[in-house]
């Protein structure tokens, strides 16, 4: 009795193509963590900014390194982070191109808005961070005692701005995912409108555990404007929902 040959899975192509995906995007991260860490001196710099209020008022910093694997941790981590920057658009890009297979050629028409929405938000996001959220939050954390030198660890330091940075970058992107999402049928305002309390509670959260301190300040400071872009999300979801009006003749 002849046999068929065995033929492979469906599943098997999928996991083949996700392995290929992650491998590139792997890749898109490592050339920008390269490119970033080139630039790490002016990257630390950088990040320096926040603090400039701080000591504009009069006060004393001065970040030190407390071992010898320290920096090159510290820049290890920076040019990560950097690279993550750079990459965004190229990783988002895989995303999309695993799962367009899949979708209808209406929705996939929403590829490039996609790609480059995300990397732009995720921009505006670190942007908005660097320029509103610490300015604000780093003279009031300094700032509790008078007439002292703070010593800031450049790990602990480079950590928790980086963990500000990525939070608000990805937090930013929310709205134009849901629109995303809604355009191709899987979330709607209604289903959002019913988990407020749910996403609130989530957000909260997710604040005071990337929250540095429990201060009550620093806590509204992360989650108001986390909490803000799911509104903006059910709002962007209620847009994506309108029907085009048709032109009657």
């Amino acid at each position: 009795m002849q046999t068929t040959p065995f033929k492979e899975a469906p599943l098997l192509d999928h996991l083949e193509e996700l392995r290929l995906r992650l491998i590139y995007g792997l890749g898109f991260w490592t050339a920008g963590s390269a490119l970033a860490y080139t630039y790490r001196d002016q990257l630390m710099e950088v990040l320096k900014g926040p603090l400039n209020g701080h000591i504009q008022a009069g006060h004393s910093v001065e970040i030190v390194t407390l071992s010898v694997t320290e920096p090159l941790i510290t820049a290890l981590q920076l040019s990560a982070f950097g690279g993550l920057v750079v990459a965004l658009p190229f990783l988002v890009y895989q995303i999309w191109a695993f799962v367009a297979p899949g979708l209808t050629h209406e929705e996939r028409k929403w590829g490039a808005p996609f790609v480059l929405g995300l990397g732009l938000s995720f921009a505006l996001g670190v942007y908005f961070c660097y320029k509103v959220i610490l300015p604000a939050a780093l003279p009031f954390l300094l700032g509790f005692l008078g007439g002292i030198t703070n010593l800031l660890s450049i790990g602990q330091y480079i950590g928790q701005m980086v963990t500000y940075l990525a939070t608000f970058g990805l937090v930013f992107e929310l709205p134009l995912t849901i629109f995303l999402l809604t355009k191709v049928g899987l979330v709607n305002s209604q289903m959002l409108s019913g988990i407020r309390k749910y996403a609130f509670i989530g957000l909260t959260v997710v604040s005071a555990i990337i929250t540095p301190t429990a201060d009550p300040f620093n806590l509204t400071l992360m989650a108001v404007p986390l909490y803000l872009l799911f509104e903006l999300g059910i709002l962007f979801s209620r847009m994506a929902e309108k029907k085009p009006r048709t032109i009657k003749h």
